[in-house]
């Protein structure tokens, strides 16, 4: 996996046997059921994490308990 993805270094061993795992599973869909989207959707999904896990302020911040509304979410179509 590092060979392709380089940023898996940034998580851990379980978290990159969860992304494996993910990743088979939409490599599998989109496979058996033309559905190739969920794969992006993983490896965007895992790359973010793995992003915020390289900057220790920014992965500390956001392990920071919240507390409040934050307001509407917007939807988009």
């Amino acid at each position: 996996m590092p060979e392709v993805f380089p940023w898996v270094r940034h998580l851990t061993s379980a978290e990159l046997r969860a992304f494996t795992l993910e990743l088979v599973e939409a490599l599998s869909d989109a496979a058996e059921l033309d559905v190739d989207v969920t794969t992006q959707e993983v490896i965007a999904g895992w790359r973010a994490t793995a992003r915020i896990k390289a900057d220790p302020a920014r992965y500390a911040q956001a392990r920071e308990a919240t507390s409040g509304d934050f307001g509407p979410v917007g939807v988009s179509a």
